[in-house]
């Protein structure tokens, strides 16, 4: 069977796993506050997870890894769970939709969210024990939903 190269272009995850030194890119960031924060999360994900960090592309840090499949027949891997220090937000990245009705962000704090992202100005500005809860109860879904 003959591959269409650009569909697979298309199709393929452009944020992948890369060498680049975790510690050595939270180092970088400009701001203080941002990399205490940064540091924070990172102590936090790998308790929950109990896996390593990684950089995924030049500015995600993820934890974990799943091999998800869409119905569309669109499939690969990401990270089961990750943040990025954005200019504006910390976005911490769940990987699963923040629809969900057993996900309670009542006792988060300030925050918003989109499908499957929160966003943060700074973690002083939310309870990080509810941040485990919802990030705990994030990765067993996606777990079950992917393997």
């Amino acid at each position: 069977m003959k591959q269409d190269p650009i569909k697979d272009k298309m199709s393929s995850n452009k944020t992948k796993p890369t060498n680049a030194s975790v510690h050595t890119f939270i180092g970088k960031l400009a701001d203080q506050n941002k990399q205490s924060d940064c540091r924070k999360l990172l102590e936090l994900m790998q308790k929950i997870t109990r896996n390593t960090p990684k950089m995924w592309g030049n500015s995600i840090i993820g934890f974990g890894k799943y091999h998800y499949r869409y119905k569309s027949g669109r499939e690969g891997d990401c990270f089961l769970i990750g943040f990025s220090p954005r200019k504006q937000y910390l976005s911490i990245y769940l990987m699963c939709d923040l629809k969900n009705m057993y996900l309670d962000f009542e006792k988060l704090g300030k925050h918003r969210r989109s499908v499957g992202c929160l966003y943060i100005q700074k973690l002083s500005d939310i309870d990080l024990t509810a941040l485990e809860a919802i990030a705990t109860k994030a990765i067993a879904y996606t777990k079950s939903k992917y393997g």
